[in-house]
């Protein structure tokens, strides 16, 4: 039986996240959630379990657009902004089945500006 689009990039998202775990090296994760309207990222320590930053386009409050290219180099902006305060500098890009192209590349060229490498 075939899988549906959904059950597929599920997969996709699972087998990249086994991956990245396995070349991480002990650096953290920056993961990304992209939705139709908004989208967030996270820095998340695996080992540990816990969410060490993150920032969202719901953060900017009514007037806020989250879904065009700029709110998502805000995004990676600000999410680089934190993690270098807590002291992360290295981390691993996990784009979460998502191709690498528009909000996702945009957040990722930011947070490179920002300071983050990756």
């Amino acid at each position: 039986m075939a899988l549906s689009l959904q059950q597929q990039a599920k997969r996709r998202a699972e087998r990249n996240r086994r991956r990245l775990k396995a070349v991480a090296n002990g650096r953290l994760r920056l993961s990304v959630y992209r939705s139709d309207k908004n989208i967030s990222a996270q820095i998340i320590d695996d080992s540990k379990g816990i969410t060490v930053a993150s920032a969202s386009s719901l953060e900017g409050g009514k007037g806020s657009k989250g879904s065009d290219v700029a709110a998502a180099a805000k995004i990676g902006k600000l999410i680089a902004e934190r993690a270098i305060e807590k002291g992360v500098t290295d981390v691993v890009f996990d784009r979460g089945g998502y191709i690498y192209h528009g909000r996702v590349k945009a957040l990722a060229e930011a947070a490179r500006e920002a300071g983050l490498n990756f």
